[in-house]
């Protein structure tokens, strides 16, 4: 599939079947994930590939489903035959900052004025979503922030935060969302040339 295919077909999807999704191209997806880029090449970016229904369930709580399901949708999490939680090692950041290619001048590690690793989760996160899509299938991306439980549930260390989960799976007919339904902004509402 071309890019820009790609990037036309990509949704958030929140509905899938039953199907499974061969555990190949699972890790076809998340090895292209992998490829995110970090900053200097610190590849802090982590995943947890979850496949087995009861931690999916317990995933899909985590996240308030039944609160979505409650409000009249189909369950979508707990569905999805493959969850991708995308994680970042902090860590990793400041180690390869204080590698002697990447100090300062006076020795010292930069200040941080962003977190570049978040950035760099959301590399990973879009990358998982066009894979999925490019394999022919949909995924959707969801915070879950109870992060302690996330920890807990999947065995996740201290120093690696969880960012969030992308869902992936084989689409399934959707029940229309508010969301869907505001359409793109207009680019010179987004995009502004030289200056603001």
């Amino acid at each position: 599939m071309e890019f820009s295919e790609a990037v036309r077909r990509r949704r958030m999807v929140r509905s899938y079947t039953h199907e499974p999704v061969d555990g190949e191209v699972v890790q076809r997806i998340v090895t292209t994930a992998r490829r995110a880029p970090s900053a200097g090449f610190s590849q802090g970016q982590r995943f947890v590939v979850v496949t087995e229904p009861a931690t999916r369930r317990a995933i899909a709580d985590l996240a308030d489903e039944p609160r979505y399901v409650a409000q009249g949708f189909a369950p979508w999490i707990s569905v999805a035959p493959v969850h991708v939680v995308v994680c970042t090692a902090e860590d990793a950041y400041h180690r390869r900052y204080r590698e002697p290619d990447k100090l300062q001048d006076d020795g010292t590690e930069i200040d941080w004025p962003i977190p570049y690793w978040h950035t760099d989760a959301g590399a990973s996160i879009m990358l998982l979503l066009l894979a999925a899509v490019d394999e022919g299938l949909g995924a959707g991306f969801l915070g879950v922030h109870r992060l302690q439980g996330m920890r807990d549930l999947l065995g996740i260390p201290a120093e690696v935060s969880p960012i969030g989960i992308v869902t992936i799976g084989h689409p399934a007919p959707e029940q229309p969302m508010g969301s869907a339904a505001r359409g793109w902004q207009d680019l010179d509402d987004v995009v502004h040339w030289e200056r603001w």
